[in-house]
């Protein structure tokens, strides 16, 4: 009995400190930092998370959700038809394959999308890190990492964020392989 009432005092213990510290959030407006690494070397998922979890909000965090964009081989416009402006011929669809893209970003505009996600509901932590150059199929494009309270807060901001970026921050250039009559051609 003595070892129960030792881990509910524990347990007691941490709801006041978390109540305190959500308190103390809400009285200063403390809003989480998001970080943007800079890093040309792809970062380790396991480490952010671990970072993560140390953070001084992370008390109030109930999900943390990954996103791990990757240049694909299938052309845009054929797995996103809606957004493709090409008229291009189906036998030419069907011919190209995407072997790399041209990747760049606005990194103040990405500052600025990061600092607004940290004011969504439920966001309590936000990290970002964005490949720039060519790169090739298999190699990855973004990660982000956010952090909720909930599930629902957790989805609905990767969406947003992930969104955000894919169309008001990044420009993307399909660089393709085309493949006829036995001669492959770049361009």
């Amino acid at each position: 009995m003595q070892q129960y009432d030792q881990i509910k005092l524990r347990v007691e213990e941490r709801v006041l400190m978390t109540d305190t510290l959500a308190e103390n959030q809400k009285d200063q407006n403390l809003l989480p930092i998001p970080i943007l690494e800079s890093s040309s070397a792809e970062p380790n998922m396991h480490l952010w998370l671990t970072e993560a979890k140390k953070d001084s909000l992370a008390p109030f965090v109930g999900m943390y959700l990954t996103h791990n964009g990757v240049v694909r081989a299938t052309p845009k416009r054929i797995v996103r038809p809606e957004s493709s402006t090409n008229n291009a011929s189906e036998v030419e669809e069907e011919s190209r394959k995407v072997v790399a893209v041209d990747f760049t970003y606005d990194k103040q505009k990405l500052a600025q999308a990061l600092q607004e996600a940290c004011t969504w509901e439920g966001v309590y932590y936000v990290r970002a890190w964005l490949n720039e150059g060519t790169v090739p199929v298999g190699d990855s494009l973004m990660y982000i990492l956010i952090g909720a309270d909930i599930r629902p807060h957790a989805v609905d901001a990767l969406t947003k964020l992930v969104e955000t970026i894919k169309t008001k921050i990044v420009t993307e250039t399909e660089l393709y392989h085309l493949y006829t009559k036995g001669f492959i051609c770049a361009f």
